[in-house]
């Protein structure tokens, strides 16, 4: 409907002008699903590492019990996982187990599974197959050879793709709460459907400062590891 276009400079300008000036005294109110919406984000991080894990192994070439039936589940598992957002896991999550925190970290972690699985696959069947030969010449078992010789190998990787996705699940997170799955997106979407437009503007700036924060934290943190 082009009228809505057309007038879309004005809408804007007067939705701008009423989040100025922002409400700093309600910031009281937002420590807390502030502290919930980075807690999604990191339970959900370890959830979906500990998922993911046996299934990059079981995808990879090289690692899989099984490249007949295990692997290609383990790649369905992984596209699955991929194929649908956060906020949809979320949306199926509060209507199975309810609204609050588990909805949104098992929906981040069931979200995470394909991104840290894909990637961590991709590292195992690139890893140094020479390395693994040297030590299976000493007669080590499957258990030291994947101890020994693969694990010290993607290690790097690893953490690398760990800290990367928890960057990524803290921005998702802070929007679960549209959906019920808590964090300061409940704020967020109070605060929009009863107009509080100088609440927004401060629910916003401080979900920029702890995107930006969180920058900071997860370059020191890869910089250390990698």
């Amino acid at each position: 409907i082009w009228f809505f276009v057309a007038d879309a400079p004005r809408q804007a300008a007067d939705i701008g002008g009423r989040m100025v000036p922002p409400r700093w005294d309600y910031l009281d109110e937002l420590w807390v699903p502030l502290w919930d919406t980075i807690n999604i984000a990191t339970l959900g991080t370890l959830g979906g590492v500990i998922m993911a894990v046996p299934v990059a192994f079981m995808a990879a070439r090289n690692t899989t019990p099984s490249a007949a039936i295990l692997r290609p589940i383990a790649l369905f598992i992984i596209v699955a996982s991929r194929s649908i957002n956060s906020l949809i896991w979320a949306l199926l999550l509060v209507a199975i187990i309810g609204p609050g925190l588990l909805a949104g970290i098992v929906a981040i972690a069931l979200r995470s599974i394909g991104f840290i699985g894909k990637l961590l696959y991709e590292a195992i069947e690139e890893t140094d197959a020479t390395q693994i030969e040297a030590i299976e010449a000493t007669g080590a078992n499957p258990a030291q050879v994947l101890n020994y010789g693969i694990v010290p190998q993607i290690m790097p990787a690893f953490w690398g793709i760990t800290v990367f996705r928890w960057d990524i699940n803290i921005r998702e997170s802070t929007i679960l709460g549209l959906v019920g799955a808590g964090g300061i997106g409940l704020k967020l979407q109070a605060s929009l459907n009863t107009l509080a437009w100088s609440q927004v503007s401060v629910i916003l700036i401080l979900i920029l400062a702890t995107v930006v924060l969180r920058e900071w934290v997860s370059a020191r943190m890869r910089h250390a590891i990698i």
